[in-house]
């Protein structure tokens, strides 16, 4: 199963949870608060083989500015 991050919304607290791909995580609640309804981050991950050294590849060289 895949390990997700949220952030509490109501006191901050980070942390991280074990669970289903088809769970939104909806029924959580802070650890340190208890409040329900944390906001999952988006995470960084590796995999096994993967080289040392992070890239993001040729294609991010430059940023737009959008404008």
């Amino acid at each position: 199963m895949p390990l997700y991050e949220y952030r509490c919304i109501q006191c901050g607290e980070q942390f991280e949870v074990r669970q289903s791909m088809g769970n939104d995580g909806s029924k959580l609640n802070c650890p340190k608060c208890k409040a329900g309804k944390p906001k999952k981050l988006i995470s960084a991950f590796s995999s096994p083989g993967a080289s040392d050294s992070f890239s993001m590849g040729d294609s991010c060289t430059t940023l737009s500015s959008g404008t």
